[in-house]
């Protein structure tokens, strides 16, 4: 242990414990920019800077580790001086038409400012206007509010492995942005929004669809249906004032109900129905001398990597379509036969924790016979909370209500969807007990659950041995996809999710998402789980019926048609 002093209170921490941490832990708060918990630490910004007894200049608390008998002062009037003019320099390069931004009253520029009693800005402002780059379907990208703090260069780079973000010219002319000033759109990036995520500002976000999305709600002529992810359920109370974790369901539904969609659904319905699709398709790779290892085809920033960087590797890839895709394909068509309803008449809003979804339904194959998409548009998290927010929406007053049929019914191995390892461990509670025609005493697959980077499972099945493995973050997935193009991969079946911890660190989830967070949203997914009636993909009788009464049996032609898909190379 180390001891030392912070403003006068005694202080004992670990060695190679940085100041900011010692600080943190006896509750005295040192303000940051650039620092983000789980991210490397560059120590750019110099706004956590300290004044330490016997030290030359001001020394910055995130990358200075403690020492024996140090005396720090976090406020004094030479350290407030310089954080007050640090931060007016970088207000003087920023635009400051706060009320016109997505992150106004969320901002932590915005927020350091006031909590430095800055009224007024004794700098010019020497903002030079650079094109907004929007090109795309998922993520829109203003150098104007970028305060080169490096975090969205960070995580792109060490988390992701992509290197789509750098940073460009030196001194006043430094900017952050893809290389050689290109597009989002004309770089390798899979669209995963973990850059939006850690920005501090308004630089890098979601391209908000929610005007779209309200007009559709007073189009008298369209039935809109809107179906919500379960990794939104466990984080969309952190946008809308409520805990952390978990949001009645039935509330969720009312709210929805309160925006005015017509009828509001479950992903979960269609992730069993993934479940029993990939399930089987599995099964029959493995029996039938098919190309192995699967690897799972739920995440589109995953398929995005791929597509652009690995096309050799997909024959190994799930021909399954995500469990968004899979409902809006059923809405477009059962749905519509069912309720005698024009396909072009229905509109499918997707609620997702990712931003890659929006570029997912985008996609022209997606789509019903090539003409409607089978998705019309999505909305991240924080989008949805907007809209809770526009429509002033008190949770605390909503009664609950149900799913609307027929896609109500859906179980915990749906569920685990959110979390990593979940799609993983959905499919081995169905697979095991089609293939070995036993049940399963214990459905929890731990070997697959938790936060480290790739796990690895072992299960019999039909009497061989099936090794399977879990990555999430890009970075992790390559290391499996290297394997599997050397031909070493040891394993016949492979779960990819693109961003850490899987859909609950999405791209489009609440601001401030860290490994802390992550993992509370994590353990309610898995108390989600814990409660359902079913737990099991192929016990869920919806499913049943729907496969008696559409779509024959799983891997049927007409399932084929309808939930299934190709990848595209798109190398060049």
């Amino acid at each position: 242990m180390v001891n030392l002093r912070i403003n006068n209170i005694d202080v004992s921490v670990e060695k190679n414990t940085t100041i900011l941490e010692a600080a943190k832990k006896y509750n005295i708060t040192i303000p940051t920019l650039c620092h983000y918990p789980d991210l490397h630490i560059n120590s750019d910004c110099r706004i956590c800077v300290v004044e330490i007894d016997g030290y030359y200049g001001l020394k910055t608390s995130c990358s200075t580790p403690v020492k024996e008998g140090m005396k720090i002062k976090t406020n004094s009037p030479k350290v407030l001086n310089a954080r007050k003019t640090i931060t007016e320099l970088i207000l003087a390069n920023h635009d400051t038409d706060c009320p016109s931004c997505i992150r106004n009253m969320k901002c932590e520029l915005q927020s350091l400012s006031r909590n430095l009693g800055i009224d007024t800005n004794r700098f010019e402002n020497v903002l030079q206007r650079k094109e907004i780059d929007d090109n795309n379907p998922s993520l829109v990208r203003n150098p104007n509010r970028c305060i080169k703090c490096g975090r969205c260069v960070d995580v792109c780079k060490e988390t992701q492995g992509m290197h789509v973000l750098d940073s460009m010219g030196r001194g006043h002319d430094m900017e952050i942005t893809p290389a050689f000033g290109k597009y989002l759109n004309d770089e390798i990036c899979t669209y995963c929004g973990q850059c939006a995520n850690v920005c501090p500002v308004g630089a890098i976000i979601e391209k908000d669809n929610t005007d779209t999305v309200w007009e559709k709600l007073h189009d008298p002529n369209l039935f809109v249906m809107v179906q919500i992810a379960p990794a939104v359920r466990v984080s969309i109370g952190e946008e809308i004032g409520q805990q952390n974790g978990l949001i009645e369901s039935g509330k969720l539904v009312s709210a929805m109900k309160h925006l005015g969609f017509n009828h509001v659904h479950d992903t979960l319905f269609t992730a069993d129905l993934t479940i029993m699709e990939e399930g089987t398709e599995l099964v029959n790779r493995i029996t039938n001398g098919g190309v192995l290892p699967m690897l799972t085809s739920c995440c589109p920033g995953w398929i995005n990597l791929a597509e652009q960087e690995y096309p050799e590797i997909l024959p190994h890839i799930s021909s399954c379509k995500s469990p968004q895709q899979m409902f809006g394909a059923l809405a477009k068509s059962y749905y519509a036969e069912k309720e005698k309803l024009d396909p072009k008449d229905i509109y499918v809003v997707s609620v997702m924790p990712c931003t890659a979804k929006k570029y997912e339904a985008s996609r022209e194959e997606l789509s019903v016979d090539g003409t409607n998409p089978e998705v019309d548009i999505v909305l991240t998290t924080r989008e949805l909370a907007k809209m809770f927010r526009q429509m002033g929406i008190d949770f605390n007053q909503l009664d609950s209500v149900e799913f609307d049929n027929p896609f109500g019914i859906t179980t915990g191995a749906a569920a685990l969807f959110g979390a990593t390892g979940g799609v993983m461990e959905a499919a081995l509670r169905t697979v095991y007990e089609i293939v070995n025609e036993e049940s399963l005493d214990d459905v929890d697959f731990h070997a697959v659950r938790g936060m480290q980077g790739i796990k690895e499972a072992e299960v019999v099945l039909g009497g061989q041995t099936v090794k399977v493995a879990v990555s999430h973050s890009l970075a992790n997935a390559r290391i499996l996809v290297e394997q599997v193009v050397a031909g070493t991969s040891p394993y016949q079946f492979i779960e990819v999710m693109a961003c850490p911890g899987g859909c609950i660190g999405g791209g489009g989830q609440p601001y401030g998402t860290t490994n802390e967070v992550r993992q509370q949203r994590i353990a309610s997914i898995y108390e989600v789980d814990g409660k359902m009636v079913y737990r099991k993909s192929h016990d869920n009788p919806s499913i049943k019926a729907l496969y008696k009464e559409y779509l024959t049996e799983p891997n049927s032609k007409k399932a084929h048609h309808l939930l299934h898909t190709h990848y595209n190379s798109r190398n060049s």
